[in-house]
């Protein structure tokens, strides 16, 4: 045993022999628990960062305490290997896509070893490989049999001069990312998933059936699913087409959570995508430009929101359903085409967004709600009582005046209920999944576009429909229509006429709703999921980042449903229990440059200075440099305020890097990055180390049942009570815990001096059980010393070896100390025998050292006893 630490030497030990007895395999075992423990799946970007590595330690522990608990436990590994950031690269560097995501994943993997977790590599997906990504093409053709898939237009960005779509990320101040070019929105063919099918299923599990996910996980979901009840109604026009048709039947149709403010409509906004709006541009100059100049506007809820509101006035009337009034109609930048009939009634006096529309253009202001013992309603100034529906009563109203809001509601859906116009209706936020990229590197959507029938599916015998691997994107539009590979020989499978191969891709989404299910029957060839996926899934705990609080866990769950109602599994949710792990923070320091900019230093770099209270205020470089402080934030390329988890483990080694990544907070709190606490967690584990040289010099156990002395049960008390308390905080996952356990544990072996057979049977015992207490930690050194100290010989490997149980005996005492007071105040203690009775304890009291020494001579009057705490003696 070399008498220094050396953590590369322990952990190239310790993984070699993992590696050769393929020690983290697991196959379904009908004779065990089952666990199975997912971390989201990383991004191939060629290099961990230190979020991954708190990821997947977490996981790790959570993985290691359960095998030792006797579950058989499924912790894999995958890529999600797809996705734009690939297309980036092969611009700047000019290789493939592919060739720059195998080489990045091979980089990662190596880390990923390096850090010891307990991965079954044989389960490995990589979803830009077909025989993944056939499933997804075979799945979507199932959605499209059952209508769950559909092709409609859909509005994009687009670059004029890339000629291609551009994701939301992609567009800076209205431009594209990489040509400057001013985007436009157009409108495109494209395929939906009907996920809003299942809005009020996702909804009532979200609230009811979802006991294992953070409140505000469940919250963020709720709202993104956004169920309205409300009034869906028809503003009547006589407006017709160029061809004397009426334009939508001559209904404008409207949705409303507000019905009971329906008299206060003084305009209504369509979006510049909407049928009226089309036809005003025809005819009015104005209209057309405005139309226009939206197309160079965002195209998501989010920056809609944010943006500047604008309208022109179309010229055009529709007619109130209630007062039959003409109301002018507008065409809002604010209104999106895809959100319920993308026209929306304008009740400034009750809407804040409404309030200054109205204000910018001049529009009338009506008030019908009147909210008692508050300010005077200001046409000029918008106060929040304005909208309040839980305290107004309506005005101005005609037959609906005097009425509480629901009370509105009703009486106003039920009258456009009677003329035929609308009625009561639940809305939902959530819209139908566009899954259509006019990008290269993804899955090729399987469609073939023949010149008489139109998009048709591709044959399930001829997927997968495989992505070329050779384009390099020149931003000259998706490279895969100029693949001539990708279409030679297509023809089409209804008439056999040649044919074109659909060029969009997936959303990367997709990839990532079903790759847990993968795992479990990862190299099935003729099924999606099978026997594997009925023993694993539900998962038991799904570990990731708060930023996928929403979309992915959302596209996930609505995946599995999808699944399962095409009979491929039998469950309705996926993940039982959530863990979002919090992030990893570091300073941030800069300099300006000469065009005001920051440019950002790595804290390393940076000598901190420190105000009299001992917080940061700037700091210098080498150089003398002075530099600004930006306070705390993520660990981010940007603000180079990263550091590179490979660099920490050749300094200090993969079990420090995991052990302070656990210790600092706990898992679900932002861990602010500290190198001091790093070189702390290093000599922790350099005491241990060395600690374990004492216990290989200790006498061999004899093989006799020990006789424990004083000292020795003292101890064994010790270990056992922190050993309750880890194996809890190692239930609740309280990790952060369990680490300042185990240096409890240490603290307490280290002060502890054997004497005889009976106390080196103890210490042996509760370095031990420190060694399986830390082994999830850090399992590199945990495995080498249980070996070396011959633990093994009793046990087995530690990757086997079970979970130390409390013995209750060790916490039973032979003797208790009580405080003694006198007259009320501490005069120190007593040690009596824990059976003792309570004339028992008065008497050794009061014939105690310790009473002699404080009573002064004076006699007791009353003793006092409250059991197993203290004794109090007035006298």
């Amino acid at each position: 045993m070399n008498p220094t630490y050396k953590p590369a030497d322990v952990e190239a030990a310790a993984q070699g022999k993992w590696a050769a007895a393929d020690a983290y395999r697991v196959i379904e075992d009908a004779n065990k628990k089952k666990y199975y423990a997912c971390s989201m799946l990383p991004y191939p970007s060629g290099k961990l960062h230190m979020g991954h590595v708190r990821n997947y330690t977490i996981n790790d522990m959570l993985t290691r305490y359960l095998r030792m608990n006797g579950y058989n436990v499924l912790m894999p590994m995958g890529w999600d290997a797809f996705g734009l950031p690939a297309e980036n690269a092969a611009l700047k560097n000019g290789v493939p896509p592919h060739a720059w995501t195998m080489n990045n994943i091979a980089d990662m993997k190596s880390q990923l070893k390096a850090i010891g977790l307990a991965i079954d590599w044989s389960r490995e997906v990589t979803t830009c490989q077909p025989d993944y990504y056939k499933w997804n093409q075979w799945l979507f053709l199932k959605m499209l049999e059952k209508g769950i898939a559909y092709r409609k237009t859909q509005v994009v960005n687009w670059d004029p001069v890339d000629q291609t779509v551009l994701a939301n990320e992609q567009v800076v101040d209205g431009k594209g990312w990489r040509t400057g070019a001013p985007v436009e929105r157009r409108e495109i063919p494209g395929y939906y998933l009907k996920i809003s099918d299942y809005a009020p299923e996702l909804l009532e599990f979200t609230q009811n059936k979802l006991p294992g996910w953070p409140e505000r996980v469940r919250l963020m979901q709720e709202n993104w699913i956004g169920k309205s009840e409300g009034v869906r109604f028809a503003f009547t026009h006589d407006i017709k087409d160029a061809s004397g048709n009426l334009i939508q039947d001559g209904r404008m149709y409207v949705f409303t959570t507000r019905a009971d403010t329906i008299m206060g409509v003084t305009f209504c906004a369509v979006a510049p995508e909407h049928p009226l709006a089309a036809f005003a541009a025809s005819t009015n100059r104005k209209v057309a430009d405005f139309i226009e100049e939206c197309k160079a506007g965002g195209t998501t809820e989010a920056e809609l929101a944010t943006q500047e509101k604008k309208g022109v006035p179309t010229g055009l009337t529709v007619t109130h359903p209630i007062t039959d009034e003409q109301i002018p109609v507008w065409v809002g930048n604010y209104v999106l085409m895809s959100y319920g009939d993308g026209a929306v009634m304008g009740v400034p006096a009750h809407d804040e967004r409404d309030f200054a529309f109205a204000n910018k253009y001049n529009i009338d202001i009506v008030q019908v709600v009147l909210v008692e013992d508050e300010p005077h309603f200001d046409y000029h100034r918008w106060q929040d009582w304005y909208g309040d529906k839980t305290r107004g009563i309506t005005i101005n109203s005609d037959n609906f005046s005097g009425m509480r809001h629901e009370e509105a509601v009703r009486a106003v859906a039920h009258a456009l209920e009677q003329k035929g116009l609308g009625g009561l209706q639940t809305t939902w936020r959530l819209r139908d999944w566009g899954v259509s990229r006019q990008r290269y590197w993804g899955t090729p959507i399987p469609i073939i576009h023949c010149a008489e029938h139109g998009a048709v599916p591709v044959p399930e015998k001829d997927l997968p429909v495989v992505l070329p691997t050779d384009c390099v994107p020149d931003g000259s539009g998706n490279p895969l229509n100029k693949h001539e590979g990708f279409h030679a020989g297509v023809t089409c499978p209804v008439c056999g006429a040649p044919a074109r191969r659909e060029t969009d891709t997936m959303d990367t989404f997709v990839d990532s709703s079903w790759y847990f299910m993968r795992y479990c029957d990862p190299k099935n060839e003729g099924a999606m999921v099978a026997d594997g996926a009925k023993y694993w899934m539900p998962m038991d705990q799904y570990i990731g980042g708060i930023e996928h609080a929403i979309l992915h866990l959302l596209y996930a769950r609505f995946w599995t449903k999808v699944m399962r109602d095409l009979g491929l599994v039998d469950i309705d949710e996926p993940f039982e229990r959530l863990l979002t792990q919090g992030m990893v923070l570091n300073h941030i320091y800069f300099t300006r440059n000469a065009k005001g900019g920051k440019d950002y230093h790595p804290p390393l770099e940076v000598t901190a200075k420190l105000d009299d209270q001992g917080h940061i205020v700037g700091g210098t470089l080498a150089d003398g440099t002075v530099v600004e402080y930006g306070g705390v934030g993520k660990m981010g390329k940007s603000e180079r305020n990263g550091v590179d988890p490979q660099d920490l483990i050749e300094k200090y080694g993969a079990d420090t890097a995991r052990l302070y990544t656990m210790f600092t907070a706990p898992p679900e709190a932002t861990l602010e990055w500290n190198d001091a606490a790093v070189e702390g967690s290093f000599r922790f584990l350099r005491r241990v180390w060395n600690f374990g040289l004492v216990v290989k010099d200790l006498p061999a156990a004899t093989g006799a049942a020990p006789a424990y002395g004083k000292a020795a049960k003292a101890l064994r008390h010790e270990v056992h009570t922190v050993l309750r308390q880890v194996d809890y905080d190692y239930q609740r996952m309280q990790y952060n815990t369990v680490v300042s356990g185990a240096m409890k544990l240490l603290n307490a072996l280290e002060a502890f001096k054997p004497a005889d057979d009976g106390d080196v049977a103890a210490l042996r015992e509760g370095f031990g059980i420190l060694l399986r207490c830390l082994y999830p930690v850090t399992p590199h050194i945990g495995c080498e010393l249980w070996q070396m100290l011959g633990y093994d010989a009793l046990e087995g490997t530690l990757l086997d070896a079970p979970w130390p149980k409390v013995d209750e005996a060790a916490l039973a005492r032979d003797e208790v100390e009580l405080m003694l007071q006198i007259n009320g105040k501490l005069r120190g203690s007593v040690l009596v025998p824990a059976t003792a009775s309570k004339e028992e304890i008065e008497a050794m009291v009061l014939a105690s050292e310790a009473f002699a020494k404080h009573a002064e001579g004076a006699k007791p009057k009353r003793v006092i006893v409250v059991p197993g705490r203290l004794v109090n003696v007035v006298v």
